[in-house]
């Protein structure tokens, strides 16, 4: 059985996820928008994913006997000024996702909840692929510049990405 503290960070992680979704895919409509079609696939498997991580969350508390909340959503921008400025949001964003999950792991520490932060520590090792990931395309898109024929090829490298 979930603790009540527990059990509201979960449902607050859940929220963070599902806010995670919605920014991610607003940067992958943007992109669309921008003729990217390579960086937009990449964000919307990456929507996707989010989008599993809250349904994992949702699991975890519904087999300890807890209940979700869900919660409002922010409303993500809808415009982005480049390519280098979406994914220094991706990285900044994943490492706010960092930091609220080892919030999420010491909560389960506090609350002596074994089984709940075993399952927190794949999340954990999900943010270092997460963080990675957002720091590669970005020392990429450093090299690649703003604009022109290494932007493309690296928009059509992006486009490969499949969903899980």
């Amino acid at each position: 059985m979930l603790s009540k503290p527990m059990q509201k960070a979960l449902n607050e992680q859940i929220m963070h996820e599902i806010n995670s979704a919605y920014l991610y895919l607003a940067m992958s409509m943007h992109s669309s928008s921008v003729g990217l079609q390579g960086f937009a696939t990449w964000l919307r498997v990456q929507w996707q994913e989010e989008l599993a991580h809250a349904m994992k969350l949702t699991e975890i508390v519904h087999d300890r006997g807890g209940r979700v909340a869900l919660q409002a959503v922010e409303k993500p921008p809808a415009e982005f000024k480049s390519p280098q400025d979406i994914f220094h949001q991706v990285l900044a964003h994943e490492q706010k996702i960092t930091a609220l999950i080892n919030r999420l792991y010491e909560t389960a520490l506090k609350e002596d909840d074994y089984a709940t932060q075993v399952e927190v520590q794949w999340f954990i090792k999900e943010q270092i692929e997460e963080e990675k990931n957002a720091t590669t395309i970005l020392d990429q898109l450093t090299m690649a510049g703003e604009s022109g024929a290494s932007l493309m090829m690296l928009d059509r490298a992006l486009a490969a990405r499949a969903a899980h």
